[in-house]
């Protein structure tokens, strides 16, 4: 956002492109009206405004690199996000952002990284992911962890499989709850981490998914000896005004929207609301 613009006032975009990735989640493109660039970190989210209905926070899941336009991963839970999934293109929204601190790429540089997503949460991480693939020769060992309850809720399929061909990156996905086409590996998400070789002391693990798969991820993690601050979490609390104005997402003084959304485990450990 323009350093001299209120951080109340949105700009506007405009849709660019949309396309359903599944039943609840859509994929929608946008570029800000006056053109200009529009810079992010990876982990950082946009507040979008559907005028006369309302705003809703939503991570950025698009390349840094790409300051043409801005991709978001949208599911469908509430007026906002249903008026959003019937945006066309050429339509226009508010935007407010980008908003939240990113993920701390660089002290993740020379290290090993575990990406560790369930559902949705594949959707902030691919900016990251994205920014590691770009900056490839910045980071050491990658691997790529996805869950997702059933195939057909599997979010970026066609990436992911891109993700598996490459020599360089270790891509592992299960599903919850197979069909008789799938050929993959099944179970919940916390099953691939005790087959894998990790270093603990030169390993990040950046986790992002439903709160329920937290405590179970942290657990196994905790079992490999990854230092809590190498671990770094999500945490999309109640979050409204995006900018620690309105207190929804403050938890023990610690604002989500404004400290976070990414934070490690050792400083979320301390909030006991939060996991």
């Amino acid at each position: 956002m323009k350093e001299n613009n209120s951080l109340f006032l949105p700009e506007i975009a405009e849709v660019v492109s949309t396309r359903q990735l599944t039943e609840m989640e859509r994929y929608i493109e946008l570029k800000i009206k006056d053109t200009r660039e529009f810079n992010f970190n990876p982990g950082q989210f946009l507040q979008l405004s559907v005028f006369g209905i309302g705003e809703a926070p939503i991570s950025i899941s698009s390349s840094p690199f790409n300051r043409e336009t801005i991709g978001l991963c949208v599911r469908r839970v509430g007026d906002v996000t249903s008026a959003l999934h019937k945006l066309e293109v050429g339509a226009c929204l508010g935007v407010r952002g980008p908003l939240g601190n990113g993920f701390p790429v660089e002290k993740m540089k020379n290290k090993d990284i575990v990406f560790v997503a369930g559902g949705l949460g594949i959707a902030p991480l691919r900016s990251l992911i994205q920014y590691v693939i770009e900056r490839r020769d910045d980071f050491a060992r990658i691997t790529i962890l996805y869950g997702a309850k059933n195939p057909g809720e599997i979010l970026f399929a066609d990436e992911l499989e891109c993700w598996k061909q490459r020599k360089d990156i270790e891509v592992l996905v299960t599903v919850d709850k197979p069909d008789e086409n799938w050929a993959g590996k099944s179970g919940v998400i916390t099953r691939l981490i005790p087959h894998l070789d990790l270093e603990p002391s030169r390993t990040y693990a950046v986790v992002v998914g439903p709160p329920v798969m937290y405590k179970y991820v942290l657990l196994e993690l905790q079992i490999k000896q990854i230092p809590e601050d190498n671990i770094i979490m999500s945490l999309e609390r109640r979050m409204k005004c995006g900018v620690g104005k309105c207190g929804h997402c403050q938890i023990n003084g610690i604002y989500v929207c404004l400290d976070g959304p990414e934070f490690s485990y050792h400083t979320l450990k301390f909030l006991s609301e939060a996991i």
